[in-house]
């Protein structure tokens, strides 16, 4: 098919020029088409299926005619030409100009902190994952730089800024304000013939009350309804009935397993789940605490409606019916016999995770929250004894990493992210506290690795604040998966438990520590020597005041 070239480039010039359409085909007679004139144009030939053009060009022998096409430019088009060149100018001047910061960057960092926000509405309008995306920085040169001595001038000036400052603990009438509703449920006494912490508190429901109906536990998650519809059919048997009311036994646990996430607290969990005298809650980890309480239920769908504290209890509901049927026996009321039973509760994010302060408590100082996981539950339990597992940070780093990256992982990789995400810390640092960032919702969830987890010690100080050291049990993952049978008899002694059978100890002891990688994980190898060195000097210091205040050398991991 032929095209006349006329015609089309006045079609260009309005779209409803119809004689284009009249003079193309086959039979197109240069004489008899109107706008041709018989003139002898250079025709275009395509295929056989209709052109769809945005622009034609004609060939002329005219070469005056040439400077037509660039004078008749719209004004738009030459303005946007002189505002490329003029920002691809400003551009290169910034790389002779501004320098290169450490020898890795020519450009400044493009996430820049601000003054921190302690504003709840923001989460009105904008998710966390919102917020991430926000904040998340460029793919960076520091990303693709494998040179050692380069990346510790950041390790360097992240060193030089660390301080251990001492933590002020805050009031108990202040934690009442925060939380009025949490304090109005939970006594300050609880029954003296329990080893457990527990309590009766009235039900005022009838015979047809659902009491799990708005669980937003049993709402949210279909794994967790089976277990629900179970305490639904045996709530009525388990209620205690005196003096024309009906009482149910409500309970906390009696210690946590608070930290840290891929160090080996599931495997610990198993294993005391298997003791005769211990329960856990219905859901291994709840998350309560740091985050159901808060209304997140996973961090990148922002804020739900906050998880009342009732909810957090009936988790402990099967482990209180068995309380209960121990202090309303027959030879528990004769003899005074105590209840031994006691509950756990193993949410590994316990430890470190206070992101959500930000957005409900507007009194920090400095950017450093006011209130932590840990004052809330000291106020409701002072007697509390708290379970930590570690493992060398960077390790635990590497297969955080693994665990939680979905798509392209590898070990370089893994060295981009580590790169990237020690650049951000060192730009908070440089303003902001150590703890403050460490705390620091926007930094953490910008850092595509969470460095901030294996900084085991700054928690740990923070937790030493509201509790005795006596109330507190470290462990280490290494310790642990060369001998289970010695840790587990630390952790027996710990929460005073009643020795076992040699048998029962068997049962619990004779599998070896389970922490291995997934099966699609197992082909990706070791991290990177050279990213190794980088987090064994970034996590040194921290390390070194963790043996400090342990007392014991192995928290430096200087074997692994």
């Amino acid at each position: 098919m032929r095209y006349c070239i006329n015609c089309c480039i006045h079609l260009l010039a309005d779209d409803l020029h119809r004689q284009c359409f009249r003079c193309c085909g086959s039979n197109h007679n240069n004489q008899k088409c109107p706008v041709c004139k018989g003139e002898n144009k250079i025709p275009l030939y395509t295929d056989s299926k209709q052109m769809k053009l945005l622009a034609v060009l004609e060939v002329r022998t005219d070469h005056s005619e040439s400077w037509n096409g660039f004078f008749c430019l719209r004004k738009g088009k030459l303005c946007s030409l002189m505002f490329g060149l003029i920002i691809m100018t400003l551009v290169m001047a910034s790389y002779i100009l501004t320098g290169a910061k450490h020898g890795l960057l020519l450009i400044p960092s493009p996430f820049h902190y601000g003054a921190f926000t302690s504003n709840p509405s923001l989460m009105d309008n904008e998710s966390l994952s919102d917020m991430k995306d926000h904040y998340q920085p460029s793919k960076m040169n520091i990303s693709y730089v494998k040179d050692y001595p380069s990346i510790k001038l950041i390790i360097d000036t992240i060193t030089s800024k660390i301080e251990f400052m001492t933590r002020q603990r805050p009031d108990l009438e202040e934690l009442r304000k925060q939380e009025p509703h949490m304090f109005s449920v939970i006594p300050n006494k609880f029954l003296p013939n329990s080893k457990n912490p527990c309590w009766y508190e009235e039900y005022r429901g009838n015979t047809t009350t659902d009491p799990y109906a708005t669980n937003s536990y049993a709402l949210y998650s279909r794994r967790f309804r089976t277990i629900f519809d179970y305490l639904r059919k045996v709530f009525w048997n388990h209620l205690y009935h005196y003096k024309d009311k009906h009482y149910r036994l409500r309970c906390l646990p009696h210690f946590y397993i608070i930290g840290q996430p891929k160090c080996g607290t599931t495997d610990l969990y198993d294993r005391l789940r298997l003791h005769p005298d211990v329960r856990f809650s219905a859901i291994k980890e709840p998350h309560w605490w740091t985050r159901k309480r808060f209304g997140i239920i996973r961090l990148r769908d922002g804020f739900h409606d906050r998880y009342p504290v009732e909810d957090y209890l009936d988790l402990f509901d099967l482990a209180a019916h068995q309380i209960q049927g121990v202090l309303q026996s027959k030879a528990a009321n004769e003899r005074g016999k105590m209840n031994n039973i006691i509950i756990g509760e193993a949410s590994a994010s316990t430890m470190w995770d206070n992101n959500a302060w930000i957005f409900f408590y507007d009194n920090s100082t400095e950017g450093e929250p006011p209130f932590l996981i840990q004052d809330f539950i000291h106020a409701f339990q002072p007697n509390a004894k708290l379970i930590i597992m570690l493992r060398d940070p960077v390790e635990r780093l590497y297969s955080d990493y693994l665990y939680f990256a979905s798509a392209n992982k590898s070990a370089e990789d893994f060295h981009e992210k580590v790169a990237e995400s020690l650049q951000l810390f060192e730009n908070c640092v440089l303003d902001y506290s150590l703890r403050a960032c460490v705390y620091n919702n926007t930094l953490n969830n910008a850092m595509p690795v969470r460095l901030q987890v294996g900084l085991y010690v700054v928690y740990l100080l923070d937790w030493l604040t509201v509790f005795d050291k006596d109330q507190i049990l470290v462990l280490r993952l290494e310790d642990h998966a060369s001998n289970v049978k010695y840790t587990m008899h630390m952790v027996f002694q710990f929460l005073d438990l009643e020795p076992l059978s040699e048998k029962q100890e068997a049962l619990i002891t004779k599998s070896p520590a389970s922490n291995t990688r997934r099966p699609e994980d197992r082909s990706l190898g070791p991290m990177l020597p050279t990213t190794k060195a980088i987090l064994r000097d970034f996590y040194r210091p921290f390390n070194t005041k963790l043996a400090q205040v342990l007392f014991d050398d192995a928290f430096l991991w200087k074997r692994t």
